[in-house]
């Protein structure tokens, strides 16, 4: 019999996106670096949110935008 195992894709894309955020102060505070640092922490919190977006969505409507 097969166990099927439960992925909370949306959870582990928030932890991910707090990993990043904490992690992010480490780098050296150039410009480039903090203009790096904001794309890529609006870029991992995005994709969390999206999904959780996507999870809500009712119809195939709900997926054009």
């Amino acid at each position: 019999m097969k166990t099927v195992q439960k992925y909370d894709l949306q959870l582990r894309l928030v932890k991910f996106s707090a990993s990043i955020i904490l992690n992010v102060n480490a780098l050296n505070k150039f410009f480039a670096s903090e203009h790096l640092t904001k794309q890529l922490i609006r870029s991992v919190t995005s994709a969390a949110l999206n999904y959780g977006e996507a999870q809500s969505a009712e119809s195939r409507r709900d997926f054009y935008s």
